[in-house]
């Protein structure tokens, strides 16, 4: 693994992905707060910029054609740029309609970016490998998320929202450019088709890809929501949540990966989805402060184990097949993204406990289809 480490690819995914996290945790930590305190929206107003956010990821399969035109390590930075210039411009817009366009800004750079990080780690790192790569680099933005949340939180008792958003986004920015600027490309992998693929054989990561985009989005939308709304979490207390949060997952990261690994997607699949359904059920039925911080920080450290869907893409499908794929693959994940928050957002006006429940039948279905992966597996390794 330390082999690994040195590889020109992995410094750059390393290095970008920092930045990556840094951008959307800040505009995280910020928005519930900023969105309450400051522009004074409601749970649908939420809801509904929480749907605008996933439109970039809708249109990720847009990836497979930019990359005609440029490479894709270079799309990678290129999105990088563009995440830390809609995190600098939220601060200039504090409306409604505002963080529509600069949340549109921010999410394309970043959805973008991790449409090419997936496929570049799969493309350049092995089966026996890029588990671990996946569980290193989310170890990294763990501690990225660290250094941002102890960042954030002495700049709140200094700087208003519209300065900590602006200079947290220029740095993201300058990362962006210099990421521009480098090559860590190798010429000896399989070229990448250039064109939208779909096969009947990938139709479980198909299904499996949408469903934690549902899921996902129910704790996106409305898990911290529910901390600020319910709860009355500071600023300053949703901070420590995330570090505290983000210290767990340092270590746990690459742990997960190795565990992909040694025991296959199923069992840390089946392991994850099984556990959610029981969190979704607490989210709903919980009043105490503290339990449902510790339900936030389990919810969250689940959601690592997604790394195994796109290592078993990774078994089962064609090599020339990785680019296009994650990119059809980011689009399935957010047709469910783009409609749930909207929607949860007029059911968390007539009960705040519906989307948590709908988040746990989405959890019993995934468990119940994790379980034809291991026979998937095996079969197309027969056949090929």
């Amino acid at each position: 693994m330390k082999e690994t480490t040195r590889d020109q690819m992995f410094r750059f995914l390393a290095m970008l992905t920092i930045a990556s996290v840094a951008g959307l945790q800040t505009w995280r930590t910020l928005f519930n707060n900023f969105a309450v305190e400051v522009v004074n929206l409601e749970g649908n107003h939420i809801g509904i910029i929480q749907s605008v956010r996933e439109i970039p990821g809708f249109l990720a399969l847009l990836a497979i054609f930019i990359i005609m035109a440029i490479k894709e390590h270079r799309l990678s930075a290129l999105s990088i740029l563009t995440l830390g210039l809609g995190v600098a411009l939220t601060g200039f817009f504090p409306s409604y309609f505002g963080l529509i366009l600069t949340t549109l800004i921010m999410s394309f750079g970043f959805h973008y970016y991790e449409t090419t990080n997936q496929s570049l780690t799969l493309q350049y790192f092995d089966k026996t490998t890029s588990p671990w790569v996946f569980g290193k680099l989310r170890s990294y933005a763990a501690a990225s998320n660290i250094g941002i949340g102890i960042l954030i939180f002495f700049l709140t008792y200094l700087l208003s929202y519209k300065m900590i958003f602006l200079s947290i986004g220029f740095v993201i920015f300058a990362v962006g450019f210099y990421g521009m600027l480098l090559n860590p490309t190798r010429d000896d992998l399989v070229p990448q088709h250039k064109k939208m693929i779909f096969k009947k054989r990938y139709g479980l990561f198909y299904f499996l890809t949408f469903m934690a985009g549902a899921r996902r989005q129910i704790f996106v939308a409305f898990a911290v929501f529910l901390l600020v709304k319910k709860f009355n979490f500071s600023i300053q207390e949703i901070t420590i949540l995330f570090i505290i949060n983000n210290v767990i997952n340092y270590f746990l990261s690459p742990i997960i990966g190795k565990a992909i690994i040694r025991y296959g997607e199923q069992i840390v699949l089946s392991l994850e989805y099984f556990s959610l359904i029981f969190i979704f059920i607490l989210y709903a039925t919980i009043e105490s402060k503290l339990i449902i911080a510790i339900l936030y920080i389990l919810d969250h450290i689940f959601f690592n184990f997604a790394i195994a869907i796109r290592t078993y893409f990774q078994k089962i499908g064609d090599p020339a097949d990785i680019a296009p794929s994650m990119a059809v693959g980011f689009t399935i994940n957010h047709i469910a993204a783009v409609a749930i928050p909207a929607a949860g957002g007029i059911l968390w006006m007539l009960d705040y406990r519906i989307p948590f429940i709908a988040g746990a039948v989405l959890s019993l279905f995934s468990l119940i289809a994790v379980q034809f992966i291991s026979k998937h597996i095996r079969h197309v390794e027969l056949t090929q």
